[in-house]
């Protein structure tokens, strides 16, 4: 991924909610799982870790990336955003 396709998509990413959190319980199979199918149907979306979770934002980032396939756009406090790009039919959003 450019810098250019980075900074379009943190562009995009700024008016999200986050759309997970992840908590105490940090990383379960389940939550990647949703995480996963969350990523195939927006391409791009926004986690928030909260207070009570241990592990540190930038490595939950790379795991999940690692395990769901997808890219870190950027990791900002405890704000996490992931893209994946999409299939033929599913492919909502175009880079630069």
């Amino acid at each position: 991924m450019t810098t250019k396709q980075r900074a379009y998509l943190k562009g995009l990413a700024m008016t999200m909610d986050p759309i997970f959190q992840i908590g105490k319980s940090s990383m379960t199979p389940e939550f990647t799982k949703a995480i996963a199918e969350a990523l195939e149907a927006r391409e791009l979306i926004k986690i928030s870790v909260l207070k009570n979770c241990a592990d540190d934002p930038k490595e939950l980032a790379s795991m999940l990336a690692e395990r769901t396939h997808s890219q870190v756009v950027q990791v900002i406090g405890k704000k996490i955003v992931l893209y994946k790009e999409g299939k033929d039919k599913n492919k909502k959003i175009v880079l630069p």
